[in-house]
């Protein structure tokens, strides 16, 4: 009896090593060569094991891809809180902006590979299973959501309902302006991205102050 509970421990703890190792190699090869290039075959031959695992793991090559998505969504998340605890530093919003974008800046150098295929995949229509979509779409809508609190958090000395109102209006142009940088690193990696993060925190300062002022002439001018 003994005996066989170790051998279904041991089972069990092999099983998690090979699907993690798959999806280790999954990550990398996609973000480099895409998703319709990355057959079982060479997954195969990356990793040692047989086609059959990947079956056994993950049922389907788009059931493997939702996989890598979803691990890759909470790993950056998890690394984002991490990075960006007991934040933002600053006194105004243009500092406080860039330090957050400078902590998402280094997580996103940390974690290239998942950045790199969600681009890939929104752009083209390699994998357009709904299962895919939906992970997609996730990872777009919480990461505008994010976008969002980390404008409000640096517009926060302004009130909270008008740092709201330019986080509502800027998250979207900052989303934009992260991906621009990124996708821009991958031609031009000597330019860094440090500084990119340092002007796209200038440029929604610059927005988001004008829009304070906008805001405050309004209430001033309704009472």
């Amino acid at each position: 009896m003994l005996r066989r509970v170790a051998d279904e421990t041991s089972g069990n703890r092999r099983g998690r090593r090979s699907r993690e190792e798959i999806l280790d190699v999954a990550s990398r090869i996609m973000a480099e060569r895409g998703y319709a290039a990355t057959s079982l075959s060479v997954l195969s031959r990356e990793t040692g094991l047989p086609k059959s695992a990947v079956y056994h793991h993950f049922h389907s090559k788009a059931g493997l891809l939702s996989a890598v998505m979803a691990r890759g969504a909470y790993d950056f998340f998890a690394a984002m809180r991490e990075a960006q605890a007991g934040g933002p530093v600053g006194n105004t919003p243009r500092e406080r902006l860039t330090w957050f974008l400078q902590r998402t800046g280094e997580v996103f150098l940390a974690r290239p590979e998942f950045l790199r295929l969600h681009l890939i995949l929104l752009m083209s229509a390699e994998a357009a299973e709904a299962e895919v979509d939906a992970i997609i779409e996730r990872v777009r809508r919480d990461g505008r959501a994010h976008m969002n609190k980390m404008i409000a958090a640096s517009f926060a000395p302004a009130g909270a309902e008008i740092a709201q109102a330019v986080a509502d209006e800027l998250d979207y142009f900052g989303i934009a302006g992260f991906d621009g940088a990124f996708v821009a690193l991958q031609a031009a990696p000597e330019r860094g991205l440090a500084d990119q993060m340092a002007l796209l925190a200038e440029a929604v300062a610059a927005l988001g102050e004008a829009r304070v002022a906008g805001l405050r002439a309004r209430d001033t001018a309704a009472r």
